[in-house]
């Protein structure tokens, strides 16, 4: 039986998207698909909820966005990581190693 794309555990979309910026300023698309890879394939995002995430998180200052050229020389909304954003990648990176850890221990007993 083949593996099928997964659903993003309920409040991780804005983190992982927070980690992709992290890694360098990108347009939606390209973050879609980078998550896809390194994801290994498990996650999958549609448009529709990116887009969501995106307004969500530049009206919370965590993102902010301009108007470029992409690579195939089409205009695109490319997105970046603020100031505000790094620090919420920070704290929710640790918060998550916390549940992460408290998870294991549990399912270790």
């Amino acid at each position: 039986m083949a593996d099928k794309p997964g659903d993003l555990i309920q409040g991780t979309l804005d983190m992982l998207i927070l980690k992709t910026l992290a890694l360098e300023p990108m347009h939606g698309y390209g973050i879609s698909v980078r998550l896809e890879q390194m994801s290994k394939g498990v996650f999958r995002l549609n448009a529709g909820s990116l887009f969501v995430a995106f307004q969500r998180m530049q009206r919370a200052g965590l993102i902010k966005s301009e108007w470029k050229a992409t690579e195939n020389s089409r205009r695109a909304k490319y997105y970046a990581l603020t100031d505000e954003g790094r620090k919420r990648l920070n704290s929710e990176t640790r918060e998550w190693g916390r549940q992460v850890a408290a998870i294991t221990r549990i399912l270790d007993a």
